[in-house]
């Protein structure tokens, strides 16, 4: 079993995802402590914007689930549309990250190409450069991604 990259832990996720249902169960509290369930129907509703440079490319958007990105412990979902790309680049932060959607392949230098599919768990360490693409002909690549601390992306040249 591999302690870093990429572990496909269905069943310690139903726990987090019950993908099976077509629910995202992904359970937080709202500014006033409030719990916060948002379904796999509801995604389709919130609040998406264009990812910020330097990953502003086309068809890449994220939206923010809990948290101020600004501070630490924040939950995104980030989005790429079948065949968009992101550039190589890092983050700060360590990610904790669960494939929601769509069939995502994912490098980090140093390592093989890993296939992100649904239910896919990762974690990204910080500061370890990386790309990543949504299959083309396929679903939206859907990833739940919470970080530890403020987000930030930086390009990594080649």
């Amino acid at each position: 079993m591999k302690t870093q990259g990429i572990l496909s832990l269905k069943a310690i996720l139903i726990g987090l995802l019950v993908l099976t249902s077509g629910t995202v169960a992904m359970a937080q509290t709202d500014e006033m402590g409030n719990s916060k369930v948002v379904s796999h129907d509801e995604m389709a509703s919130l609040n998406w914007m264009a990812c910020p440079a330097p990953l502003d490319v086309a068809g890449c958007h994220i939206t923010v689930l809990h948290g101020d990105p600004t501070k630490p412990n924040s939950d995104i979902l980030f989005k790429l549309e079948p065949g968009a790309s992101v550039p190589r680049h890092w983050h700060t932060s360590a990610e904790r990250m669960v494939m929601i959607s769509g069939e995502m392949e994912v490098t980090y230098d140093g390592e093989e190409t890993q296939s992100f599919k649904p239910g896919t768990y990762a974690f990204g360490p910080s500061n370890k450069p990386h790309v990543a693409k949504c299959k083309e002909g396929g679903d939206p690549c859907v990833l739940f991604i919470g970080f530890e601390e403020p987000v930030d992306s930086y390009v990594k040249s080649e």
